[in-house]
């Protein structure tokens, strides 16, 4: 059984270029377009600054303490925000997909909670919470947990039966059963639970920060509140370049390390 059990993927720098790329080459098209939208003047420059203006002051930003501090801030709520989910929401997608009645029961609810916008649980939170980092965590986990429990109950409920036949067939236990043949079996569905858990960590954490101002603790989204209420718009635009960069950079590894998975398990032609 132990020969089954799933190892990490390696990931070779040609996967991640393949990955890159594309993304350097959306890049270029956004800021030959933004160019050209700033050279016609269609708003005026303090509204709408080029692209050498603000990346003029995105080098300045990030010559700064504050900035990377920020950034560590940010990125650590974002990690451990991101991990509660991974946890409370592999442990009730797996319930979930188990217990029949708890399923029915409650499967509707976590879908709700998946399309329900991140940003409404927000007043509860300040209330419950107050103006802390508890509010913002709350809020992120219950942005990303539902769609990783979303991801675990779909990949399980595509396992074959006959790999868990076969698995009791062999002596295996119902933890022994899970942790080598069904999870692994599950798992690109689970990885893609998993990128969209991200995606909606992500911006439930930007929305968070920019409602949660905590006191001498500078964030991304703090920094991004303050361009706008003292009109620096260059600052404005290069911190939402930075939280860009920063979605696309984890978008970028999800993206490698399911496409080797995928290609491990010929559902995916190595070009």
């Amino acid at each position: 059984m132990s020969n089954t059990r799933f190892r990490l993927p390696t990931i070779t720098i040609r996967d991640a270029w393949s990955w890159t790329w594309p993304k350097l080459f959306a890049i270029a098209l956004v800021l030959g377009a933004w160019e050209i939208l700033y050279l016609s003047e269609w708003r005026p420059s303090y509204v709408l600054p080029g692209p050498i203006e603000t990346f003029a002051a995105l080098f300045d930003m990030v010559g700064t303490e504050r900035f990377w501090l920020a950034v560590k801030t940010t990125i650590t709520r974002a990690g451990t925000g991101s991990l509660l989910a991974l946890v409370i929401g592999s442990i009730v997608g797996i319930a979930v997909a188990r217990i029949k009645p708890l399923r029915l029961a409650v499967g509707n609810v976590i879908t709700g909670l998946q399309v329900m916008p991140s940003i409404a649980w927000f007043p509860l939170a300040i209330l419950v919470f107050g103006l802390n980092e508890q509010a913002i965590l709350f809020v992120v986990v219950l942005g990303a947990g539902p769609s990783i429990a979303n991801g675990v109950i779909a990949g399980i409920d595509h396992v074959p039966p006959a790999f868990t036949r076969l698995g009791r067939v062999l002596g295996a236990g119902p933890v022994a059963l899970y942790r080598d043949i069904v999870l692994p079996a599950a798992l690109p569905t689970y990885v893609a639970g998993l990128v969209q858990g991200w995606s909606f960590a992500w911006r439930s954490l930007m929305a968070g920060e920019l409602l949660v101002i905590i006191a001498e603790t500078p964030s991304l989204g703090t920094t991004l509140d303050f361009a706008r209420q003292m009109s620096k718009v260059p600052e404005l635009i290069a911190t939402m370049i930075v939280i860009l960069l920063i979605g696309m950079l984890v978008d970028t590894i999800f993206g490698t390390i399911s496409r080797k998975i995928r290609r491990d398990r010929g559902l995916a032609i190595d070009d």
